[in-house]
């Protein structure tokens, strides 16, 4: 399992099960400490820059090392079983720890923690406290009541929660890319999906504190945000003293305003609410990356109405068709599930097929894992054996390694702006960093101590591998 810093932004933007250790750049300020690990998508890492916000205020310093925590917290994902079959490793592990450390605190935060509530801490006695999404303002009083040794729970939903007036701590960030949440909860009542019931319903964030976050960043020499939302595309907000209605659409246009050097991200859409004037904002301002997460899921109908996805193949292809025409350059990457109820060999071509005709950059693909508690679950029977979803993920993944090789050779020769992010994985010697279209670029460093962390930098596309661009600083 890697371990992932708040900060570490990677191409990898909705990491399934993995971690981060966040370290509070002054730990000596706090007589008292916790440590955090976080699972799943980036909203869970962007909640946990909230919860260290909190924290601070409660007198929690955060630390990387767990030997010296006072709390203990793992922000949790129920997306998939082995999401949660990892953080219930990981509870049996730090419980060890809890045996030989008195007066050490384990919660549970996150998804995970709504969908179980009690189970946890009745009959597996793995944690001190368990906490909902929507209610980390209440974090300091449970741990006080944990400290008396009761059990100490909140897993109420709000309809209006949205942690607006909260500044996140930007825990070991690259100082480069921040996350910016807009909106939290669904309303889109996908089958397989279990997020409205531990997320709850949508609500947007107003927009002048996302302005203001986003204002705050720049002049802290921020040089990305990502818009961070369940369904980005359908946030809606009323401004009342200006009698405005902000759409998506307009929101975007705004934090693009803030500044011509900021980029600006946004994640994640749901095709049937990425509007024409989301498209047409996007080719306006150069500095909004003309990259989209389209979740696709299926291509097929049948399979995308049992899904209650609300789309056709059809309409799903004329989409990427849309985006195609309005943004000839723009990235498309898609998440999809092999193996959903009833899926027959037909259906699984047909999702070959239509990642063929969408040509997708990269792709998050998974086998279906039935959650309790979703539609899918009470309405459906999980017939597809393990040896067959397995069998069909495995040839979604070999057509997405030769879909993702096709698209970086379309790159050879053409030449990009790249926000360089730091050193490569691979190399001390060579720079990392992104282009507009998402895609990881890397090219050799002049000398060991040049500084270019942070610049934008032309860099001309000489070689690749199927998930990265490699190339040379343009003169």
């Amino acid at each position: 399992m890697d371990v992932l810093a708040i900060g570490d932004k990677v191409h990898d933007e909705a990491r399934q099960g993995e971690a981060f250790s966040p370290f509070a750049n002054d730990p000596n300020r706090y007589s008292k400490h916790f440590y955090i690990e976080s699972y799943g998508c980036a909203m869970n890492f962007a909640d946990s820059e909230v919860i260290a916000s909190i924290l601070n205020n409660a007198g929690f310093g955060a630390t990387r090392n767990v030997e010296e925590a006072n709390l203990i917290l793992l922000n949790t994902c129920s997306i998939r079983e082995k999401a949660e079959q990892t953080v219930r490793k990981r509870l049996t592990e730090f419980r060890k720890l809890k045996e030989r450390t008195p007066g050490l605190l384990i919660g549970m935060l996150g998804c995970m923690a709504e969908r179980l509530k009690a189970q946890l801490l009745e009959e597996e006695k793995l944690v001190d406290i368990v906490v909902g999404p929507d209610a980390y303002r209440s974090l300091p009083g449970l741990i006080e009541e944990a400290e008396t040794g009761q059990k100490a729970v909140n897993v109420l939903l709000s309809r209006e929660e949205t942690y607006s007036d909260i500044a996140p701590v930007r825990i070991d960030s690259n100082g480069i890319s921040a996350f910016v949440s807009i909106m939290r909860g669904c309303n889109n009542m996908c089958s397989f999906c279990v997020v409205p019931f531990t997320r709850g319903r949508e609500r947007s964030r107003d927009a002048y504190s996302i302005l203001h976050e986003v204002t705050d960043l720049v002049e802290k020499g921020y040089k990305e945000v990502t818009l961070l939302g369940q369904n980005v595309d359908s946030y809606y907000w009323i401004d009342e003293q200006k009698d405005e209605t902000v759409t998506f659409a307009v929101l975007l246009e705004k934090v693009a305003l803030v500044s011509p050097e900021l980029r600006v991200r946004f994640s994640t859409s749901h095709p049937k609410d990425i509007t024409d004037e989301v498209l047409h904002t996007m080719a306006r301002h150069e500095n909004i990356c003309k990259y989209i997460h389209l979740p696709v899921q299926s291509g097929s109908t049948r399979i995308l109405q049992l899904m209650n996805r609300t789309y056709t193949r059809e309409w799903y292809m004329a989409k990427v068709d849309r985006i195609r025409e309005l943004l000839p350059e723009c990235g498309i990457s898609a998440d999809i599930i092999a193996g959903f109820c009833t899926e027959t060999e037909e259906d699984h071509q047909d999702t070959l097929s239509i990642m063929r005709y969408s040509g997708y950059d990269m792709s998050y693909m998974f086998f279906y894992s039935e959650r309790p508690g979703t539609l899918a679950a009470r309405r459906y029977t999980d017939d597809i054996p393990e040896d067959v979803k397995k069998r069909r993920l495995q040839e979604i993944v070999d057509l997405q390694g030769q879909l993702s090789r096709a698209s970086n050779e379309k790159d050879l020769g053409k030449t990009f702006k790249v926000l360089v992010e730091g050193n490569s994985r691979k190399s001390d010697a060579d720079w990392m960093g992104r282009t507009s279209q998402n895609k990881v670029l890397v090219f050799p460093k002049k000398s060991m101590d040049e500084q270019l962390k942070g610049t934008y930098v032309m860099v001309k596309v000489t070689d690749c591998t199927k998930t990265t661009l490699r190339g040379e600083r343009s003169k």
